[in-house]
């Protein structure tokens, strides 16, 4: 038989594997008597953990939420999972990054020698997108409130103020504008997108779906009454949001997509397609289906390969490779900045030139 400690951990790790157990099958797993199970229980719950007693034909035990976190038991997949996970949460943006690192230490305090090794190679850098906005950190309590109204099915009401704009001063603003009216929203989703928190909801005002960005959200309480959740357009939320990204509304399709042929080898394109497809044609040739906000801003992407380009389809992408091609060639030809004669030496434009739309 094992010792008193032992036989605890071992009967706290199967309480944590299932939801019931019936008090038989735990002697027989433990290969002890009933009533030792009976004490074992017993000891555990002096320990804090809460585990509760059912009745029946096959009367056992199990493990309760209590008022307070008790001490967990993980196995070796679990353990790893979990600090892994926590890892990743120290980059994650979601404002709980000191807490995630205090959380990952006393975690890999704890964790023997042979997972320790396992948890310190791998270490996680967050690298940003250079991209024009600013990073932004939101708080964790915010999220907690947006995460239990989205739970709890009710209505929320928040605080919303209008997006900044740079080189703009911010106190000058707010003294010639008067503060908006909190929104009202039914909360469905809470998403993250390119780095960013999102809270998607049905705005009762304007009776339409938006999605907003929980940096600049600041509930306020109480939250409303319970409502019946609707199912976002298209009904795939993931879609749903990118396609209010990419411009494509519900169908998460970027609305301009075209197909082209690369003098590149499959394996060079893939790796910085994306989302796009490519196929592989030969050696040093394949096949790209790409999209963008726009035909000129895809006609851009595609010369980023430095390859030759041929255009399978639509028309759209080939008027756009012409319009940048003419907007390329009076760019090399013209004089520099500041000559004489810049105004005079570029070429006219013409006013019934095929136009590719707005470049992305």
């Amino acid at each position: 038989m094992q010792k008193t400690s032992a036989r605890l951990l071992s009967l706290l790790s199967l309480l944590q594997a299932r939801r019931d157990w019936p008090g038989a099958l735990l002697a027989e797993r433990l290969d002890v008597s009933a009533r030792t199970v009976r004490r074992d229980v017993d000891r555990l719950r002096e320990l804090g953990y809460p585990i509760a007693a059912f009745k029946g034909p096959d009367g056992g035990y199990r493990l309760d939420a209590g008022a307070e976190l008790p001490p967990l038991l993980f196995d070796d997949e679990q353990a790893v999972a979990l600090a892994v996970a926590l890892r990743i949460a120290t980059t994650s943006g979601a404002g709980i990054e000191e807490a995630a690192a205090r959380a990952l230490n006393t975690v890999r305090q704890v964790m023997p020698a042979r997972l320790r090794h396992r948890i310190d190679v791998l270490q996680v850098t967050a690298v940003e997108r250079p991209a024009s906005r600013a990073s932004t950190r939101v708080d964790g309590d915010v999220l907690m409130a947006l995460g239990a109204a989205v739970h709890a099915r009710e209505v929320l009401r928040f605080d919303y103020p209008p997006a900044t704009v740079p080189g703009v001063d911010e106190e000058e603003r707010e003294a010639e504008r008067p503060s908006p009216p909190p929104r009202r929203v039914q909360p469905h989703h809470l998403v993250t997108w390119g780095g960013r928190w999102y809270l998607v909801a049905w705005d009762l005002d304007r009776e339409n779906w938006r999605t907003f960005r929980v940096d600049r959200i600041t509930p306020r309480v109480p939250t409303g009454p319970r409502f019946v959740p609707r199912e976002v357009p298209g009904g795939d939320v993931a879609a749903y949001v990118a396609g209010r990204f990419n411009g494509s509304g519900a169908s998460g399709d970027w609305p301009c997509r075209g197909e082209v042929i690369l003098d590149l080898p499959a394996a060079a394109v893939s790796r910085y397609a994306y989302d796009g497809f490519v196929e592989e044609l030969g050696p040093h040739r394949c096949r790209l289906v790409l999209g963008s906000w726009s035909w000129a801003g895809l006609a851009a992407t595609l010369g980023r390969f430095d390859a030759d380009i041929e255009v399978v389809g639509p028309p759209e992408l080939r008027e756009a490779f012409a319009h940048l091609a003419h907007r390329y060639a009076r760019a090399a030809t013209s004089p520099p900045v500041g000559s004489a004669t810049t105004a005079t030496s570029a070429a006219p434009v013409s006013p019934d030139r095929p136009r590719a739309g707005r470049s992305g």
